[in-house]
């Protein structure tokens, strides 16, 4: 009975790993006294010309039992396709060991290392069927741990250049850096339009230019990093570059949007203790966030809290769209009894429309991105793995336009100018408004 505890609940882990694309390069890794039956090295789409280099030193295993048998701990190729396959194997036979599936692309085994005590091993291997391969190495020795230092080099080569992006995200690095160029415009001329209406100009249009500018930077440094790890197999310290514009760029939207959902320099000059609050909340947790995120790329799927650190990832991600809301929806509430007192009806209810529209928006924005976003991820073939990205960065920009220009700054904003017919207008829709309640 606890061997088919303990296989099925391997099977269940493994597909959710697969869960979590990544993208591939040169790696060096470090395991120690790891006993786990299988460890998820890298997930990667190969094209016809596929090439896998596995290279391992400094093997050592111990075991509470007898010595453990070499021909039980090796590296093998799953498909996507196999998974299911080899997850079925497993439950009708629970002494299987992975590595006899008929289902797997065999690599090697410990028997194929060198004699102790140097115990080394390395060799490359053609990928010539296309398709979305797992890198995977299995324990089936019962109670034993096992040290080893992994290297391994993972690549299609193309035209004879090496490109070790995995088939669905080649593109990236072009798609990026279209974007960034977008994002430069767009500023460009969101300086101009402050420069033309600075009368109309708050601190909130400042920091919105802000946001345009490290969105731009994000992408350009996204761009070359994803370039030099498709072209080298390392990013070449562009990573951190990455990473740090990054942070900026997501702490300066969900502020942006806190801000803008307050009313901050915009209908008023100052924040409550309650917006406060959000705010303080909302910062520490994209902090943690993005230190999650760092940890899960940087890393892979190999590390023992690999999962633990998704799902940090997740329920603060989850807690930081949720939490912006409700500045939003303070304000709506606001705005509604303020309609129902100020004299000025119109101007009132014009506000509470814009900002009933702006909530709608970033719900939108949230839902697409969080879910849409994760749906296209997938179902998408994995040679279609940019397609999700481009949703996600389209959405983005469909979001920063409509954002920015509901709240852009202009004398005569069709929300905030009206005339007295407008105002008595607006004086008898509350009236009836106030009848019907």
């Amino acid at each position: 009975m606890k061997i088919i505890l303990s296989k099925a609940a391997v099977a269940v882990a493994v597909i959710f790993l697969l869960l979590s694309p990544a993208i591939a390069e040169i790696k060096k890794l470090k395991i120690k006294n790891d006993a786990r039956p299988m460890i998820l090295f890298e997930k990667f789409g190969f094209t016809h010309t596929g090439f896998v280099a596995v290279a391992v030193s400094g093997v050592a295993v111990t075991s509470t039992l007898a010595r453990p048998e070499a021909s039980r701990l090796g590296f093998f190729l799953l498909s996507e396709e196999s998974l299911i396959q080899v997850v079925i194997e497993i439950q009708q036979n629970p002494s299987l060991c992975v590595l006899d599936s008929r289902y797997i692309n065999h690599l090697f085994t410990f028997r194929e290392l060198s004699p102790p005590p140097e115990s080394t091993f390395n060799n490359s291997y053609p990928v010539t069927s296309p398709n979305e391969y797992n890198l995977f190495f299995a324990n089936c020795a019962p109670e034993s741990q096992v040290t080893m230092d992994v290297r391994t080099e993972i690549y299609n080569l193309d035209s004879g250049v090496k490109d070790y992006l995995s088939a669905g995200l080649t593109q990236i690095p072009t798609m990026f850096f279209l974007f960034s160029i977008t994002y430069f415009i767009f500023l460009g001329f969101w300086i101009y339009t402050c420069l033309i209406n600075k009368r109309s100009v708050h601190r909130i249009h400042i920091l919105m230019a802000v946001l345009l500018l490290t969105k731009a930077l994000n992408l350009i440094f996204a761009a070359e990093d994803k370039h030099y790890v498709k072209i080298t197999g390392t990013p070449h310290g562009w990573d951190i570059l990455f990473y740090i514009f990054q942070f900026i760029r997501i702490v300066l939207l969900f502020t942006v949007i806190i801000l803008i959902g307050t009313g901050w320099s915009f209908l008023k000059p100052f924040l409550q203790d309650k917006e406060k609050k959000v705010l303080m909340i909302v910062i520490p947790l994209q902090v943690l966030a993005n230190l999650a995120s760092i940890v899960i790329d940087e890393t892979g799927p190999f590390i023992k809290d690999w999962v633990t650190w998704n799902q940090v990832f997740l329920l603060v991600d989850i807690i930081c769209c949720c939490a912006i809301i409700f500045p939003i929806v303070w304000s709506i509430r606001s705005l509604r009894e303020t309609s129902k007192t100020d004299g000025k009806a119109a101007r009132n209810l014009a506000k509470l429309t814009l900002f009933r529209q702006f909530y709608i928006v970033v719900i939108g924005y949230l839902y697409f991105t969080r879910i849409v976003v994760f749906a296209l991820k997938t179902i998408a073939a994995y040679k279609y793995q940019w397609v999700s990205n481009a949703a996600e960065e389209i959405a983005s920009l469909a979001f920063y336009i409509v954002m920015f220009y509901m709240f852009r700054p202009i004398e005569r904003n069709e929300y905030f100018v009206l005339d007295e017919e407008e105002e008595r207008e607006a004086e008898m829709a509350l009236r009836d408004e106030e009848f019907e309640l």
